[in-house]
């Protein structure tokens, strides 16, 4: 016998995906508002920024500063209108003689840098060769260089602190003021580096 053809099940058709509507398309992101706006730039921009001013005014006021030396009266030291890495003084009595002083001068108006020669309760003397005694003893100070035949006579007041320029010859310093000593809390600082000229960076010491 001849095999009977068997008959075909129609194929069930899918029917076709219908496009999407217009209300399921993609939205587009609100744009955000005034408010929001104002958060990101508070936490992108305002706050970082402020956070870093706030811990250079804390490392300025507390730790560390630049100061310009205003005139050469510390020349060969340091050069007229050279800048200073010096470090805040807290403590003025631990200051040493021979440190170089960051100092306000009320009776010139001005900020100073000169060298620290004479503590409280100290005698200082120079005679007219520019030669120094402290408390009766030859003090050396190789340091300078222009020596000076202004003859000075000093008795440091407790508190206050006794200040010269290298430069004897050419320095506006306490043999000429009217009041000749610096109250401690006018120290600033201690300078420790030169940090331009660049010919002249380094140690002051």
């Amino acid at each position: 016998m001849e095999p009977t053809e068997q008959p075909m099940e129609p194929v069930e058709q899918m029917p076709a995906e219908a496009p999407e509507q217009a209300g399921q398309e993609e939205q587009v992101p609100e744009k955000p508002t005034a408010k929001e706006r104002l958060r990101q730039l508070w936490r992108g921009w305002i706050l970082p920024f402020g956070t870093e001013i706030l811990v250079l005014l804390f490392i300025i006021k507390f730790l560390f500063f630049f100061v310009i030396v205003p005139t050469g009266s510390m020349i060969p030291t340091i050069d007229s209108h050279s800048v200073l890495f010096a470090t805040r003084v807290h403590h003025p009595e631990k200051l040493q003689r021979g440190d170089i002083v960051v100092f306000d001068s009320d009776e010139l108006g001005i900020t100073l840098v000169k060298r620290l020669v004479g503590l409280p309760g100290d005698r200082v003397v120079i005679d007219s060769q520019g030669r120094m005694t402290l408390n009766g003893q030859p003090a050396e100070e190789d340091y300078v260089f222009y020596k000076s035949n202004l003859s000075a006579d000093f008795t440091v007041p407790e508190g206050c602190y006794l200040f010269l320029g290298d430069n004897r010859s050419g320095s506006n310093d306490a043999r000429m003021w009217r009041d000749p000593y610096i109250d401690g809390e006018k120290i600033q600082g201690k300078a420790w580096f030169t940090l331009w000229p660049v010919a002249n960076f380094g140690s002051l010491y």
